[in-house]
């Protein structure tokens, strides 16, 4: 198993180029703008998009990124584990933007989609907040709180997010239909 590298925003920029860019967020985060030429594979596609990730690796060197970093990691090790060398970005998109480089956003996508971090954000929080309010009638409720604390701190602790991946099932996280074909076939054909 091979371990992945780490670009900074400026690495990353000189040789955009020549790097092939693999975004690893779900379809509505990278409509909300990423790196230019990137290709959206989302996280949980990663094991069917295998073959045609393996060929592109063949023809040039990979770059994954996602928002913040973390799930660019997670992708990065679980190619590593393939035989595929990858690199990621420090800091994701949100480093890449803070740092000045422009950010592209696809035609024919809403721009209002919200971040991962930030749908757990509101999911967890609407679930403790319904937890300790719905306490005060039957305490059993509270568990539901404890529960979603400890999913937290699981989170930290091992660097996942079970929360996250169940958000990406729903549908406004979902690709097109055909979007994930076009992506692999665009890495198929580059």
């Amino acid at each position: 198993m091979t371990t992945p590298r780490t670009l900074d925003t400026d690495q990353a920029r000189t040789r955009l180029h020549e790097l092939i860019v693999l975004d690893v967020r779900t379809p509505g985060e990278y409509a909300a703008g990423h790196l230019p030429g990137a290709h959206n594979i989302p996280l949980d596609h990663l094991d069917r998009a295998l073959p045609d990730i393996r060929h592109a690796a063949q023809r040039g060197d990979i770059l994954v990124v996602c928002a913040s970093g973390a799930r660019s990691e997670n992708a990065c090790h679980a190619l590593a584990a393939h035989g595929i060398t990858t690199a990621t970005l420090a800091g994701g998109t949100g480093a890449w933007a803070a740092d000045g480089h422009a950010l592209h956003h696809p035609d024919g996508y809403p721009r209002t989609a919200w971040s991962m971090e930030r749908q757990v954000r509101l999911t967890a929080g609407t679930v403790v907040l319904a937890g300790l309010a719905l306490g005060r009638l039957r305490p059993a409720f509270r568990l539901a709180s404890a529960a979603i604390a400890g999913g937290l701190a699981f989170s930290a602790v091992t660097n996942t997010c079970g929360m996250a991946a169940l958000l990406a099932k729903l549908p406004h996280n979902r690709p097109r239909v055909g979007d994930l074909d076009a992506t692999l076939a665009a890495l198929r054909d580059r």
